[in-house]
């Protein structure tokens, strides 16, 4: 009787999402009895949604494959595995994996998400801090050797506090509910937008609201975070007219995909002194080109896709996940993190 075999493909070209040494004894430690693990050596990329040029290791390896654990799942390597049943990304995003190919397989797809929200929240919380509490300002004043109290307390920085904000979460998943068990905690008021309201009002939240309240809900949003999946029905959510919804003195933070929020009505916006400030983690192309705008605007906070970053803490949960996971399989359970590939998330 043949070993199943599980290909583990996570060697990334980013130091601190490529699986360390002990996390590969961790998991040979946890390989149920008539399993292989295949170890990938060859380099892997993990931005974004994960990569789409499959090594000649890995093609080598996939083809006797019933399970796969790497950066999100190219065609190509699903056309290449004719026994694969189930496939884990170590991607929190999956947008770039469904494809006809993963469709028509049929089989199981999982992924990260809720491993990268608790270091996403904390980016959140520290870009609006950023804006809230004048920081951006002071930098300037800083350098300009300004001392300058009273721009603190008038418009358009005057400073606020956490507590006196009211938080508008677009996607209510383990990224949103994060984020909105640290504002709530700090007094905010926050409001999560989901698929499906009827399942409930998680932690951190005041309320929850469907897609279709969406508009209504914008007026009175002091803040608007997106940590929705990127998905056909998400693309260019926060367009022009939904900016324009925004009171003035919003902020506006975007931890999600860049293809959600539309650039240049948000630069139009920012322009115009509408919105007291933008923290961006994400761009519709990625690396942010060099002659962006936003690289030298005064009002928009700019990091390079690194929210999810932790090094200390990300594989322990990363690995905890595909463990149980993978012990579910073997035992023929519910997978957790199942994606639909018809919602796209």
């Amino acid at each position: 009787m043949s070993m199943r075999r599980l290909v583990v493909d996570l060697n990334s070209t980013a130091p601190t999402m490529a699986l360390p040494p002990w996390g590969l004894e961790r998991l040979r430690a946890a390989t149920p009895a008539g399993w292989e693990l295949v170890n990938i050596q060859s380099v892997t990329d993990s931005s974004g949604d994960g990569t789409n040029a499959v090594s000649d290791e890995t093609m080598a390896a996939i083809g006797e494959a019933e399970a796969y654990f790497g950066y999100g799942l190219p065609a190509s390597l699903v056309a290449a595995a004719p026994r694969l049943r189930w496939a884990h990304s170590a991607s929190a995003g999956v947008g770039s994996s469904i494809t006809p190919a993963l469709l028509e397989a049929g089989l199981v797809f999982t992924n990260s998400a809720g491993v990268y929200a608790e270091a996403m929240a904390e980016t959140v919380l520290a870009g609006v801090l950023h804006f809230v509490r004048g920081l951006d300002h002071a930098v300037h004043q800083q350098r300009a050797g300004v001392w300058d109290k009273r721009s603190f307390q008038t418009p358009p920085f005057a400073v606020r506090e956490v507590a006196d904000l009211r938080v508008l979460v677009v996607g209510a998943g383990g990224i949103g509910r994060a984020v909105a068990r640290r504002f709530s905690a700090w007094g905010a008021t926050c409001t999560g937008v989901r698929r499906r309201p009827s399942l409930g009002v998680p932690e951190g939240f005041a309320a929850v609201i469907g897609p279709d309240a969406l508009d209504a809900a914008l007026p009175s949003a002091d803040v608007v975070v997106l940590a929705a999946p990127l998905t056909a029905l998400s693309r260019g959510l926060l367009d022009a007219r939904r900016l324009g919804l925004l009171p003035e003195g919003a902020i506006v933070v975007n931890v999600a995909r860049g293809a959600l929020l539309d650039d240049a009505a948000l630069l139009a916006a920012l322009d115009a002194g509408r919105l007291r400030g933008a923290a961006l983690d994400v761009f519709p192309s990625e690396p942010l080109p060099a002659e962006h705008p936003y690289w030298g605007h005064p009002r928009v906070l700019v990091t390079p896709h690194v929210s999810g970053v932790s090094p200390a803490r990300h594989w322990q949960r990363a690995l905890q996940l595909f463990e149980d996971n993978w012990r579910r399989w073997v035992a023929g359970e519910p997978l957790r993190n199942v994606v639909d590939p018809v919602a796209g998330y």
